[in-house]
């Protein structure tokens, strides 16, 4: 296994639109999503570990959720884990966890996934991830995977590619924010559209460069803390110079301004998993096309629903379609699949109505 490979996960989030199964202390990265013994976490850091040795992925989260990772990752080690005192964006944390990778191994080449993402054919996935390390070690490029779209999307941003290359590895346009309907079906029908999905491969000194260029600022906040990091002293660094950071992503930090970027289109199926409707379409479905997580159902004139509950709890639904129907302890949610956009909108009213210990 190469020495060079770098992993960044990212299990900072909340996961607000799976509530009632996500929130804020326990978010959907550290539950099992689709039914197969293993969190989201768990299987993210598992493919990653296939060609990245397994102490050189770090996990990127939020302090409150230390824990978590060190209970569900038991190969990680407590200096695995990077800690952010607070949220502020993609970008600073991105940064912070270079500069520990340039001071372990200035010769590294990373690749930063979210941990909560869905993806079928791990073995093309692993392949599609060397192949751009393969460009990042040889050139000083930023390299992303983009998702062929099925369909327009308007949830996704888009990721507009030099329609003239013949390369598996295509120079990036330009990024596109999240477009409305009819932009979604002229970027579809133009063939070199792709779904940005948050992942990004680059060389330690690449990405360290590309912050220094074009994050100054951020750049030497960060590097001012070069002498702690890996140290007893780190902890101290972040949690004094951590709250000074930009609060911006990474794509308006970086990726929007760099004019070395190349796309590769993802040979395997994914899916971002962002709400129970995209976690119904990944499961397997019974005759009615209902998709049954944990619970022991008795369906009559139900159809197309999303059901989960305790393991092997009795759910009994009768005359609903099309619905997502959560059991967790103290809270049942039964709510439209057609308006799951809004859980995070029913979420702000249950804490109004009684507080935010169900958050």
């Amino acid at each position: 296994m190469n020495k060079n490979y770098y992993a960044v996960l990212m299990a900072g989030g909340v996961g607000s639109r799976f509530w009632p199964i996500s929130t804020k202390e326990n978010p959907k990265q550290f539950h099992d999503m689709l039914g197969t013994e293993q969190t989201l976490i768990q299987k993210t850091f598992q493919r990653l570990n296939k060609f990245v040795p397994t102490e050189n992925i770090l996990i990127l989260t939020n302090e409150r959720y230390n824990d978590l990772v060190l209970e569900q990752l038991p190969l990680v080690k407590q200096e695995q884990v990077v800690l952010e005192p607070e949220m502020r964006n993609t970008a600073p944390c991105i940064l912070y966890a270079a500069m520990k990778i340039q001071k372990m191994n200035p010769n590294g080449v990373m690749i930063v996934a979210p941990s909560d993402h869905w993806i079928e054919d791990e073995v093309a996935f692993a392949k599609d991830v060397i192949e751009c390390f393969d460009k990042c070690e040889k050139e000083e490029v930023l390299c992303t995977l983009g998702i062929v779209p099925t369909f327009p999307n308007t949830g996704f941003g888009y990721i507009e590619f030099d329609k003239a290359s013949t390369s598996n590895l295509k120079r990036v346009n330009q990024f596109r924010e999240k477009p409305d309907y009819e932009t979604a079906k002229e970027f579809v029908s133009q063939g070199n559209f792709l779904w940005n999905a948050g992942i990004f491969m680059w060389s330690i000194k690449t990405i360290i460069n590309a912050f220094q260029n074009f994050q100054p600022s951020q750049y030497e906040l960060f590097a001012s803390g070069m002498q702690d990091y890996n140290s007893a002293n780190e902890s101290k660094f972040i949690k004094e110079n951590y709250p000074k950071a930009e609060n911006i992503s990474i794509d308006y930090a970086i990726l929007e301004q760099s004019k070395s970027i190349y796309v590769r289109p993802a040979t395997f199926d994914w899916n971002d998993l962002g709400t129970w409707g995209s976690l119904y379409d990944k499961l397997d479905k019974d005759a009615d096309e209902n998709a049954i997580v944990n619970s022991k159902v008795l369906c009559q004139d139900a159809k197309g629903n999303m059901i989960r509950s305790p393991k092997d709890k009795v759910v009994v639904v009768d005359g609903l379609k099309d619905y997502i129907i959560v059991d967790k302890e103290d809270v049942l949610l039964i709510y439209p699949k057609s308006k799951e956009q809004d859980i995070k909108q029913v979420l702000a009213k249950v804490n109004d109505k009684f507080g935010d210990k169900y958050s």
